[in-house]
Formats: structure tokens, sequence, C-alpha cells
């Protein structure tokens, strides 16, 4: 039961963290590239003008923010964890990618780099009690 709880409680972590860092990058993202008023709030039209230098910036940024949710979650609470994080972040990411029209290079490598900053985040953020210390699964 406690280990449930203990889950359960780290996947809350690790989401809370995303939204958290995903709303920085979004805020990063109207700074940088704000919508012109001429769009009247056409979301797709206004992804279709990203410069690519801003995409490249929100790859890393995604992936950095993958990795530290993934990590929380399996620090605070286990593999499972991190792993429940990383399939409901995908799900999220692979929402954004079919609903708006980024470049296709940028679906691509963002799929790539999800994937292995979901598994980076899981790796390390594992961690084993052996002998009454924690040391890292790996």
């Amino acid at each position: 039961m406690k280990s449930g709880i203990r889950t359960l409680f780290a996947i809350i972590v690790g989401m809370a963290l995303a939204l958290a860092l995903v709303v920085a990058v979004e805020l990063f993202s109207a700074v940088v590239h704000p919508m012109p008023a001429d769009l009247n709030g056409n979301i797709p039209e206004h992804v279709r003008r990203y410069p690519h230098w801003v995409l490249g910036v929100v790859v890393l940024a995604w992936g950095a923010t993958s990795t530290a949710a993934t990590w929380v979650a399996s620090r605070v609470g286990n593999r499972l964890a991190g792993s429940v994080v990383a399939l409901l972040l995908a799900w999220a990411l692979i929402f954004n990618l079919t609903m708006l029209p980024y470049t296709m290079w940028f679906k691509v490598v963002m799929f790539g780099v999800f994937f292995v900053a979901c598994l980076l985040g899981i790796r390390y953020g594992f961690t084993r009690r052996v002998d009454g210390r924690q040391r890292n699964a790996f």
C-alpha cells in the first residue's frame, strides 16, 4: 500500500514539474515569437510561421523537461512512476505534433529526443536501497 501511494505521489510530482516546465517553454516561445494581431488567435498558422531556431530551442527545452519529469518521478517513486510519466508525456507529445502543423524535421527530431530523454530520466532517477544506503540502479 505504501509503495502504491508513493508511486502515485511520484507521478503527480513528475507531471506537475512537466506542466510547470512546459508553461515556461511556452512563455519563452511567446516572448521570442509573439502572435501577430492579424492572425486573430489562429494557432495553426502561428505554428506554421515559427522560425527554425525557435523550434531548435524548443526541442532542447522539451527534451530537458522530459528528462527532469521522468527523473523526479523515478527518484521519488520508482521506475513504474517514471514510465507512467513518460507515457503520459508521450501522449501529450503525440497529440501536440498531430494537431499542429510543425515542420517535418521538428516532428522526427522531437520523437528521438523525447525517447532518449525519458530513458535517461528513468535510468538515472531510479535508486535502490542497498545496505541502508541509496545507490543508483545502474
